[in-house]
């Protein structure tokens, strides 16, 4: 009876700690470089903003090499128009959950590479001017480079494009570079 009830705790030591191997979930926040690209007039003169994101993320060991990592994020994207020299800026703000879902390949134990599709839900607008006109729906695509600074340290350089419309009345698409530090638990 001893010997079952070992085995037992021992199995069950054992799974936990297998378990634990193949999910992490942890927590990200970084700064965002975002833009905006399309068809805009010659007289309009853009530039990007810098804002932030901050979320949940997960990490799911399916081989040695590949994880999958969810992720469920605030981030602020958009961009700043100037029509003329003598006009103000007009800042276009658009604030979304973001559900980016990366394949991540670990070309050794510390530096992986990740891709992958992103769906984000637009949660609030905010605008020099009285438009709202966002989509609220958009769906993108994300690359980047990871790098383990600890076994629960991490940080991240990414790059997202818009794939789908950012504004129902314009052709224009939401672009950002994300750089990212993060803790697993």
């Amino acid at each position: 009876m001893k010997k079952i009830i070992v085995a037992a705790v021992l199995f069950l030591a054992t799974s936990a700690t297998m378990n634990a191997q193949l999910l992490k979930l942890g927590v990200k926040a970084g700064v965002n470089f975002a833009s905006q690209t399309g068809d805009f007039p010659d007289q309009i003169n853009k530039d990007g903003i810098t804002s932030y994101h901050v979320g949940l993320v997960a990490e799911v060991k399916l081989l040695d090499k590949f994880s999958i990592q969810p992720e469920l994020l605030y981030s602020t994207v958009g961009a700043t128009y100037k029509f003329d020299e003598v006009s103000e800026d007009i800042k276009n703000e658009l604030g979304y959950i973001s559900i980016p879902v990366m394949a991540k390949f670990y070309l050794n134990n510390t530096f992986s590479i990740e891709a992958g599709p992103q769906a984000s839900f637009l949660v609030s607008e905010r605008n020099d001017f009285d438009v709202k006109n966002g989509e609220t729906f958009e769906f993108g695509l994300n690359a980047g480079l990871g790098v383990k600074l600890t076994e629960n340290f991490f940080l991240q350089g990414r790059y997202g494009i818009g794939l789908t419309e950012a504004s129902k009345n314009a052709d224009v698409k939401n672009s950002v570079f994300q750089i990212s530090a993060g803790f697993m638990f």
